[in-house]
């Protein structure tokens, strides 16, 4: 972890490494809590809005009260900007159920605990990021939406891990889960996207996708730039024949894909791919620009 890391937790700020929640916190005990992953760019925080919408929303489907208002944790997340000492970086913000007895039932936590993390992340090395991100398509299954939406952002990723860890063994750099009938959902920790015939696709939340706040921004760019863009669900065939491939978060932004299942894809990075990675950063610029 970077030395910079600073951590807000319940109203003071401290080094991460000094920041501790009690072990009884359903949070670490059964996952139960919910989070948003922010981007940092020139101190400032980009769509910070809509990333504390999604929190409120996700909070809200599994009945956790946040203890602050909107404004409130936008005071939080400037105040951590503020004492953070990098220009860009990344912030994990967390609401967990807070400290309970052992056994699952959450009425007896009375105090959710709101955790905000700044530090560096690099989703794939720098290295592979300029090559392309080679991917595989995991046996490891995304939940179905009847038995765990997948627009909420939770705080047990134990699927996506799996897919990881299959991932790490095969070499690749990132995995996609297919839902249960056998159709692309996502990435491990990002959206997906492939174009083919110069046309934008991605599949629907629908499919097991998250609801990924760039995955909407890359979506609205392409519109603009005049890109025909679907979303409609996608087979591992759509996969291995398209032009293009790219991988899409928060915490990801743009990633190039080189190859899927050891197929080469056409084009790496393709035209497509180029045109809205530039209009990306022109966003970038455009609402995180004021400052230096």
């Amino acid at each position: 972890m970077n030395t910079h890391s600073i951590t807000w937790l319940n109203g003071q700020l401290l080094p991460t490494s000094q920041a501790t929640v009690p072990v009884n916190d359903h949070g670490l005990l059964y996952g139960d809590g919910v989070f948003e992953g922010i981007r940092i760019y020139r101190r400032r925080a980009f769509r910070l809005q809509k990333h504390l919408q999604r929190l409120a929303l996700s909070a809200r489907a599994i009945a956790l009260e946040i203890p602050l208002s909107s404004d409130e944790l936008t005071a939080v997340i400037e105040q951590l900007i503020d004492a953070f000492p990098d220009d860009d970086g990344y912030i994990r913000l967390m609401v967990t159920r807070g400290e309970g007895p052992l056994g699952l039932n959450p009425k007896s936590c009375t105090q959710a605990n709101i955790i905000a993390i700044a530090d560096q992340l690099t989703m794939i090395a720098i290295d592979e990021l300029q090559a392309g991100a080679r991917l595989m398509v995991s046996s490891v299954r995304r939940l179905s939406a009847d038995g765990l939406d997948p627009r909420i952002k939770s705080l047990n990723y134990l699927n996506h891990i799996l897919a990881k860890i299959e991932a790490n063994h095969a070499g690749a750099d990132e995995a996609i889960l297919l839902n249960a009938q056998g159709r692309v959902a996502e990435g491990t920790a990002d959206n997906i996207f492939i174009v083919r015939n110069g046309r934008l696709l991605t599949p629907p939340c629908s499919e097991g996708a998250l609801e990924g706040i760039t995955r909407e921004l890359v979506l609205q760019l392409g519109q603009a730039d005049g890109i025909e863009t679907s979303e409609q669900p996608l087979g591992v065939y759509d996969l291995y024949a398209a032009d293009e491939c790219f991988l899409t978060g928060t915490g990801a932004e743009l990633i190039a894909v080189a190859s899927i299942d050891c197929r080469s894809l056409p084009s790496c990075p393709g035209p497509v791919f180029q045109r809205l990675q530039q209009a990306f950063r022109r966003t970038i610029d455009q609402e995180c620009g004021g400052i230096a």
